[in-house]
C-alpha cells in the first residue's frame, strides 16, 4: 500500500512540475531514480549522515541533480554537524525560497526546475553570514573544477561591484572575482588604486565554462550592463580606474571585441571602450567580493540595456 501511495505522489508531483515547465521548452531534465524522485519531486528528506556530500571537501560547483543548474560553490560549504551538506551562500539567483505549509520552516528549491533541495535557516551563527542552507546530498551532483577546461575573461566597466553583480548571474559562469589590472604596481591595495596613479583599473575576472557559454556571449553582456560610451568613468564614478576596457588574452578574444565594437558603432554608439592586453590580475580585498549580494541591494550605476 505504501508503495502505491508513493508512486501516486510522485506521479502527481511530476504532473504539477510538468505544468510549470511549459514556459521552459528548452529545459532538459535528467532521469531520476526512485530514491532521487522521492526527495527531489516528493520533497522527502534523506537520512542524516547518509549523503555522499556530507563529508566532502573537493573544490568545484554543486549542481541540481534534476536539471544541472549550478547551485552552490564549494567555497560556501561548511560543516555544521547537522548530518547534511551545509552552505552559507547560494550562487545568485539559483535557489528559490518557499514557506512551508506549517508556516515555520522555509523550503529551498532549484530556481530553474523547482526540484526540492532542503531548507534554509538563519540566526544560528555558524558562519559570519549567519545562514545555513541544509541540503540533501541526493538533490545534488558535483562538478570538480578540474573536470572541465574552464576559461577566464577580464572586463573593466566602472565600479567592479556592479559588473560582478550582473556577470555572476549568467548561466555557465562559475565565478566572478573583483580585482585590479592594467598597472605596474605590484600587489596594489584599494587605497593605492584610488589615487589613480598606479595604472590599475577596477576589473572583474570571470571564470566560465566554454561548453555552456562562449566568450562572445559574455562580452555582449558586458557591453549591455554598463555604458560603453562614457569616456571619463562610469556613472558618477569618475577617474582612470573606472573607465571602460576589455583585457584580452589572445587574438581570438581581440577579434571578438573588435567585432562587437564595430557593430555598436554601426548602431550609432560612440564607443569609448579600450582593448588592452591582459596583465597580472590582483584580487581585491575580501570586503569587495560579492558586495551587492552581501548588502542585499542592486548596483547604483549599472543596469541592463539591450544594445545588440
Amino acid at each position: 500500500m505504501k508503495i502505491i501511495i508513493f508512486l501516486l505522489t510522485i506521479l502527481f508531483t511530476s504532473t504539477l512540475q510538468a505544468d510549470s515547465f511549459r514556459n521552459l521548452p528548452t529545459l532538459e531534465l535528467n532521469h531520476l531514480t526512485s530514491k532521487e524522485a522521492k526527495v527531489i519531486l516528493g520533497k522527502d528528506t534523506e537520512r542524516p549522515y547518509s549523503g555522499k556530500y556530507y563529508k566532502f571537501n573537493q573544490k568545484g560547483t554543486y549542481l541540481c541533480k534534476h536539471c544541472n543548474a549550478p547551485l552552490y560553490k564549494s567555497s560556501a560549504k561548511f560543516d555544521s554537524g547537522c548530518g547534511w551538506p551545509s552552505f552559507d551562500a547560494e550562487i545568485p539567483g539559483a535557489v528559490k525560497r518557499i514557506l512551508d505549509a506549517d508556516g515555520r520552516r522555509t523550503e529551498i528549491v532549484c530556481a530553474r526546475c523547482g526540484g526540492h533541495l532542503g531548507h534554509v535557516f538563519v540566526g544560528e551563527g555558524f558562519t559570519p553570514k549567519n545562514i545555513r542552507h541544509c541540503v540533501n546530498s541526493i538533490s545534488l551532483k558535483f562538478q570538480d573544477e578540474n573536470d572541465v577546461n574552464l576559461a577566464k575573461a577580464y572586463f573593466a566597466g566602472g565600479c567592479f561591484w556592479g559588473v560582478e553583480y550582473y556577470l555572476e548571474k549568467e548561466e555557465g559562469v562559475v565565478d566572478v572575482v573583483s580585482g585590479y589590472m592594467g598597472g605596474d604596481t605590484v600587489n596594489p591595495t584599494y587605497q593605492d588604486v584610488t589615487k589613480d596613479n598606479t595604472g590599475h583599473m577596477e576589473v572583474v575576472e570571470v571564470t566560465y565554462n566554454p561548453k555552456r557559454i562562449n566568450y562572445e556571449s559574455l562580452a555582449r553582456l558586458f557591453f549591455e550592463i554598463h555604458d560603453p560610451t562614457q569616456k571619463n568613468g562610469q556613472g558618477p564614478d569618475i577617474g582612470e580606474r573606472y573607465k571602460s576596457a576589455v583585457f584580452v588574452s589572445n587574438p581570438d578574444e581581440k577579434r571578438v571585441i573588435e567585432k562587437l565594437i564595430y557593430i555598436l558603432k554601426q548602431k550609432g554608439y560612440d564607443v569609448a571602450t579600450k582593448i588592452k592586453d591582459k596583465k597580472i590580475f590582483y584580487k581585491a580585498e575580501g570586503y569587495h567580493q560579492d558586495y551587492y549580494q552581501k548588502k542585499g541591494y542592486k548596483p547604483y550605476c549599472h543596469g541592463y540595456v539591450k544594445r545588440f
